[in-house]
């Protein structure tokens, strides 16, 4: 193949929709964790071709390309089974999937086979494009691709979802990808939206059109214990436990149920039931880590008012909380929520350098989305203003927090411990003029002009 024939190949490979051209990028994730993930999750979704296809994609990005092509070719001999009446259709994410392999494998002339194939079906069937489609199940592919690749592409994927949504409004696996997309949406940015925007109400329509989603009971449960209708979430949490006892997902998400309720032991019950059927989850280890932490606080309050109550218990608790969340980092390097958690039990266990040392090396990745970084500054500012005694570091990190322009819990609080700090130095005279000037941008912020 000439070299201009070759250009001319990734030009057409380009317009393709398939999981190379939806800019999954693997320095977002932990390719090994995330094929394991996968590898856990198969056996409870429906659309196999959906999961051999992300599968081979993840096996790509971990250098497996063999495996990957095993992958492709196993979801091309399903597509017949999921799309009988329409196995042409059913089969162009595939088929950008298998052009783009072969290219990276350096087999030009099967790539531009399969880029023939996609041509020549999009002709057909009368597409303005002449490489791609628009199809509600590929918008449905894209969205669970981008869920699966973390927070960074929660928005992307919602937007997928909502485009196949417009076609077919009561289809039950795009409206379980929407809700679920929101709920998690709402969970990182600490949100509540109402009405039909909010993931509650996307989720109770999701369970109506599919009862047994392994995937969606769990998260309605959370969502109405989060709004105050726990009763109601744990008839759900129940429900999801009698349909699936063994399923790790639904155990991970109930053990989080029974924690936020208070009743930590069910939690940590569940949670180890979990861990012995996925051992190497590191979300599992997170959500036992937070557990044991609750556990702790239960023990620190009573303490309060039963002078015999034995430290070393607590003293224990604080291990065993610490003991999985490392374990979390471990098997999720990237799991950059564990990695601040683990950061402020280490300020917490009087160990600041270990606690500064991961804070560290999170200031120092360069891929960090704009949440993760407020949420960097925020946590580092309590630890510099609590566990360094540095009032002037905690301004400097509390303001870096708040200039990042993305509404949520921390940014609010980050005004207010700003504020609070900023006029004790004014009363005491130390404050200097970077002081008033962040000062001034709060009231700015807040609309307060003449203040500012």
């Amino acid at each position: 193949m000439s070299l201009t024939s070759q250009e001319g190949l990734k030009e057409s490979l380009q317009q393709l929709e398939c999981h190379f051209t939806w800019e999954l990028q693997k320095e977002h994730i932990d390719p090994g964790e995330l094929e394991e993930r996968i590898d856990e999750q198969t056996q409870f979704t429906k659309s196999k071709v959906r999961d051999y296809n992300l599968r081979a994609y993840v096996k790509f990005l971990n250098g497996k390309k063999d495996e990957a092509l095993e992958n492709l070719q196993k979801a091309e001999e399903t597509v017949p089974i999921e799309y009988p009446g329409d196995v042409e259709k059913g089969s162009l994410v595939t088929w950008g999937n298998y052009a783009w392999l072969h290219y990276h494998m350096g087999n030009l002339t099967e790539s531009q086979a399969y880029v023939e194939k996609v041509e020549s079906i999009c002709k057909q069937f009368g597409s303005e494009s002449p490489y791609k489609m628009e199809l509600p199940q590929i918008d449905c592919e894209k969205g669970f691709a981008l869920l699966i690749f973390g927070a960074r592409y929660y928005e992307k994927a919602k937007e997928s979802f909502e485009k196949a949504l417009e076609k077919e409004p009561e289809n039950p696996e795009f409206n379980a990808g929407y809700a679920i997309t929101v709920y998690h949406l709402e969970d990182i940015f600490a949100k509540k939206p109402s009405g039909k925007e909010s993931s509650l109400e996307a989720l109770k329509v999701a369970a109506k059109l599919n009862p047994d989603d392994v995937f969606v009971l769990p998260l309605l449960a959370i969502k109405l214990q989060a709004s105050d209708k726990s009763v109601e979430g744990e008839k759900w949490i129940e429900e999801a436990l009698q349909k699936h006892p063994d399923v790790p997902y639904v155990l991970s998400y109930a053990g989080k149920f029974y924690r936020k309720k208070g009743d930590v032991e069910t939690s940590l019950q569940l949670l180890k039931k979990a861990l012995k059927k996925a051992p190497n989850t590191g979300f599992l280890h997170h959500q036992i880590g937070l557990s044991y932490r609750a556990q702790y606080l239960v023990m620190k309050n009573e303490s309060r008012y039963d002078k015999c109550q034995e430290k070393d218990k607590m003293k224990e608790l604080k291990r065993v909380c610490i003991f999985h969340l490392e374990k979390a980092v471990e098997r999720k390097p990237n799991f950059f929520f564990a990695k601040i958690d683990l950061a402020k039990r280490y300020a917490e266990q009087e160990q600041p350098q270990k606690a500064d040392e991961m804070y560290q090396k999170l200031f120092a990745k360069n891929n960090l989305s704009s949440l993760e970084k407020q949420q960097l500054h925020f946590n580092y500012g309590r630890f510099q203003e609590f566990n360094r005694r540095s009032r002037s570091e905690a301004i400097k990190h509390y303001f870096a927090a708040l200039k990042i322009e993305i509404d949520s819990i921390e940014r609010e609080k980050c005004k207010c411990i700003l504020k609070k700090l900023i006029k004790k130095k004014i009363r005491k005279g130390e404050a200097n003029a970077e002081n008033f000037a962040i000062l001034g941008f709060i009231y700015r912020l807040n609309g307060e002009k003449e203040q500012a």
